[in-house]
This record gives C-alpha cells, structure tokens and sequence, in this order.
C-alpha cells in the first residue's frame, strides 16, 4: 500500500468517525463522558484537519471547487423556506 493510499484511507477512517461523534455525544448522560467524547472528537477534528492540509499539499485529496455565491444563496433559500411558510401560518386552533 503506497502512502496516498494509506493517507486516504485514514482520512475516511477520520471523516466516518467524526460523523458518529454528534450522534455519541448527544445521547451521553454522563457528563464526565460526555466531555471525554468531546475533547476526543476535538483531537481528532484537529488531527482531520492536519491530515487533510497534507493530503492537499502532496496533491493526494483535490477538494471540490468552492461554491459560488448564487449556488450558496440557492441552497441557503431551500433550506430557509419551509422555515418561513411555518412561521407565517397562524397557529392552528382546535
């Protein structure tokens, strides 16, 4: 296995575990574990971070172009608007 290779894969390994971070913390009831998990999450998103400057820097991971600002204030619209149509309807009476 050549070192992109074992880069990339590191960096899903990262990436995966970090989405089951939120998920972990959220349902933690211990609060000294919940702060174990959060300081554990924090050290990783670092360590994600560093890997991925690497990996950029080595040309192993090319990030996507980033979005333009219409694309953005599309997305932003979609996700605000069903938000609004609940907000602007009176409070149903029964």
């Amino acid at each position: 296995m050549n070192e992109k290779d074992m880069v990339n894969d590191y960096l899903s390994v990262l990436n995966s575990s970090l989405s089951n971070y939120g998920s972990v913390i959220s349902q933690a009831d211990n609060q000294q574990l919940r702060q174990a998990l959060q300081q554990i999450r924090n050290t990783d998103e670092q360590r994600q971070y560093n890997l991925y400057q690497y990996a950029k820097q080595k040309g192993y991971y090319q990030p996507a172009a980033p979005a333009q600002i219409n694309e953005i204030q599309q997305v932003k619209n979609q996700l605000t608007a069903p938000q609004q149509q609940q907000n602007d309807q009176p409070p149903q009476v029964h």
